[in-house]
């Protein structure tokens, strides 16, 4: 298996983002978080929240909720939740968030600059969705954070939670999120035996399935997601076969859908690998 870290190096010094090369030091070198923080300041913008294309697909420089996710999961990951910094985003979250509580999937300024056709926004007011403010306030409720807007967004959560059939990806992960650090916890329990109850229906097991599809090792990254328990140890054996098999020539791990140009799909694929890798790592396979 060092192999396949060697490789996955390579390319990143080739073609990655500094984030993204950052984490592989942190994850698989032994680098510390100071770093990678220091690399992720750089899609800070000067209103507190995060953008400037830290979730590649779009090239808008301005802040964007999504790219706030991106950005707690980061600091999440490498265990540097500092409430001074993340305070002043929830500022800025705030300012944006709907007279319901919750945050729009996008903003409008998203249409100024290219973009995938899931990120155009439709109307100056776009309405409040489940992701990403489930997956925001999960994380707050993680780490402790005290801002006003923190229960705002709760409360907006459970008004979707308790209602949505979804059976969408990027609605459900967030919501797990939610549940899973939400205080009320006799509740929590109530609405994750839900959703263990109706994933094991949307995820596609076949390993040799291509397009757009979800699979167990993206409901399950690591043994600690809340997933894990609705796959079986072959399944995931098998899946983590092939998820190291996907490791192209190049060392990095291909995507599976259409980018803006050359340059975000190359950010694409760098955070691809990067996942690809704790995900095999989690799971004693590095």
């Amino acid at each position: 298996m060092s192999d396949v870290l060697d490789r996955a190096r390579e390319f990143l010094l080739r073609n990655g983002r500094l984030l993204e090369r950052r984490l592989f030091e942190h994850h698989f070198e032994g680098g510390s978080a100071e770093p990678v923080v220091r690399a992720l300041a750089a899609y800070q913008g000067r209103d507190g929240g995060f953008g400037s294309a830290l979730e590649p697909d779009k090239r808008d420089p301005h802040s964007q909720p999504v790219d706030v996710q991106i950005a707690f999961e980061i600091l999440d990951e490498v265990d540097a939740f500092d409430p001074l910094t993340v305070g002043r985003v929830c500022d800025w979250l705030s300012s944006v968030a709907t007279p319901e509580g919750g945050l729009p999937f996008a903003l409008p300024s998203v249409n100024a600059s290219p973009h995938a056709v899931w990120w155009k926004v439709e109307g100056a007011q776009p309405p409040a969705d489940i992701n990403p403010t489930a997956a925001i306030v999960g994380l707050l409720r993680k780490h402790g954070i005290e801002h006003p807007w923190v229960a705002r967004g709760e409360a907006f959560c459970w008004s979707v939670v308790e209602s949505s059939q979804t059976e969408q990806f990027h609605d459900l992960m967030p919501m797990i999120a939610f549940l899973e650090h939400t205080p009320d916890r006799t509740r929590a329990q109530a609405g994750l035996a839900g959703l263990a109850a109706r994933i094991p229906g949307l995820v596609e097991l076949d390993v040799g399935a291509v397009g757009y599809v979800k699979k167990p090792l993206d409901w399950a990254p690591g043994p600690g997601s809340f997933c894990h328990k609705l796959f079986s140890p072959e399944v995931l054996g098998h899946h983590l076969a092939a998820l190291e098999a996907r490791q192209a020539d190049d060392g990095g791990w291909p995507i599976s859908w259409e980018t803006v140009g050359p340059g975000p799909q190359l950010e694409c694929r760098g955070v691809m690998t990067v996942a690809a890798l704790k995900t095999l790592k989690a799971y004693g396979a590095l």
